[in-house]
């Protein structure tokens, strides 16, 4: 690595499951790493997530309240890193709290910021459109509806489509013809290319069997034929299935100029990296967890060093398994709690109440493993975080 950091490393004494405490070091990220100019051979995205207002209630049925500046501040970091923001995808807990007045407010809002800071959304932003403004259930006509909806709503304001998998669809289709019926109306009406998202069961079991094909091979020819029949229309898919040979074998068969972006959050260093055929592009809640070192990582690839890109992503990817770890829907947790430990949130609260869904340990685990993989931009003050949260929780010494 030639970036040579001059922030300190520091310690911290993080709970073992044994009860005792064990100091683990929490090293810096590369020096200036916080902004960059965009990577120039991959595109990236970096899908973002939603800060609670903690003064507001948090359960399921009364969620709360999302606190606009914090989010938007979120937003403004990882553009200053160089990569760009999914904007309103699952990371922003679409279907786990977040609302679509909500999604609404958050896409205006997080469109027009990026306008006044960069010229253009273009390239900075993409957006999540699904059908979660539905409430109970709804026909096939009810769902392409729904969809086209968020899609003028997106599109009108400048905004560039995700395709997002829609629960009620795979509640309401029978089989392939639907999900295909669905996908070609609402392909036919998008105003620009968009990049459709293949979300697998590990992130949402209601996503089970998704394009109807009984298997995922099955599937996989489902897809590849809903993009065939829209031709022009879609500029890429997100791969969020955590398979990498499959994700490898749609790169390779999908027609020129479609894009295959990963969300692997296992597998994105070789993913990214590629082979003589090619490689993916990222969408990446991963990246949320690290975009100044993602950032920097990929510049490295712009001048053909990928020792370098390894060296400097490779240590992320242990963090990122463990904050998507079964049941991998709680990944949002960990990426919260990064926001915390990193000083850009007052606390770890989020949406519905969802910082639950993982336990003290495990969040020590992320503390330890954050601090390995060289995301933290200044360490002393994540130690502080940790300790100030530490006792909080009663754990004295740390």
């Amino acid at each position: 690595m030639t970036t040579t950091s001059l922030r300190r490393a520091t310690t911290v004494a993080l709970p073992r499951p044994d009860g005792t405490l064990a100091e683990v070091e929490l090293l810096p990220a590369p020096e200036g790493a916080e902004r960059g100019a965009p990577p120039r051979s991959r595109v990236a995205y970096a899908a973002a997530h939603v800060v609670a207002d903690p003064l507001t209630s948090a359960t399921p049925a009364a969620p709360g309240q999302v606190d606009w500046p914090a989010t938007l501040a979120v937003r403004e970091r990882v553009w200053a890193t160089g990569l760009g923001v999914a904007e309103a995808m699952d990371t922003a807990q679409r279907g786990m709290g977040i609302t679509w007045p909500d999604v609404q407010t958050l896409v205006e809002a997080s469109l027009a910021r990026c306008t006044e800071l960069y010229g253009s959304p273009d390239g900075r932003v993409v957006v999540g459109v699904a059908t979660d403004q539905l409430t109970g259930p709804a026909d096939l006509a009810a769902v392409t509806d729904a969809y086209l909806e968020q899609l003028d709503f997106v599109e009108s304001r400048g905004g560039t489509a995700v395709l997002m998998c829609s629960r009620e669809l795979a509640r309401a289709a029978r089989g392939p013809e639907d999900y295909a019926a669905v996908y070609g109306t609402v392909l036919a009406s998008a105003r620009r290319p968009v990049v459709l998202h293949w979300l697998g069961a590990a992130f949402d079991a209601q996503l089970r069997g998704y394009w109807g094909g009984g298997s995922l091979d099955a599937a996989t020819e489902v897809v590849r034929a809903v993009i065939a029949d829209s031709a022009g229309k879609v500029a890429g898919i997100k791969m969020s299935l955590l398979d990498a040979d499959r994700e490898i074998a749609m790169r390779r068969a999908l027609p020129d100029g479609v894009r295959v972006l990963t969300g692997d959050d296992y597998n994105y260093l070789d993913l990214i990296a590629g082979d003589e055929q090619g490689h993916s592009d990222a969408l990446l809640g991963a990246f949320a967890l690290c975009a100044p070192t993602a950032a920097a990582a990929l510049r490295r690839l712009d001048v053909g060093d990928e020792a370098g890109y390894r060296e400097l992503l490779g240590p992320t990817v242990e963090l990122s398994r463990h904050v998507f770890a079964a049941p991998t829907s709680y990944y949002k947790t960990g990426v919260a709690f990064v926001s915390y430990l990193q000083g850009y949130q007052g606390h770890p609260r989020m949406l519905g109440g969802l910082e639950a869904g993982r336990s003290v340990l495990h969040l020590a685990r992320l503390v330890e493993l954050a601090g390995q993989a060289r995301i933290l931009v200044d360490p002393e003050r994540t130690a502080h975080v940790v300790r100030r949260w530490l006792a909080a929780l009663g754990i004295e010494g740390a």
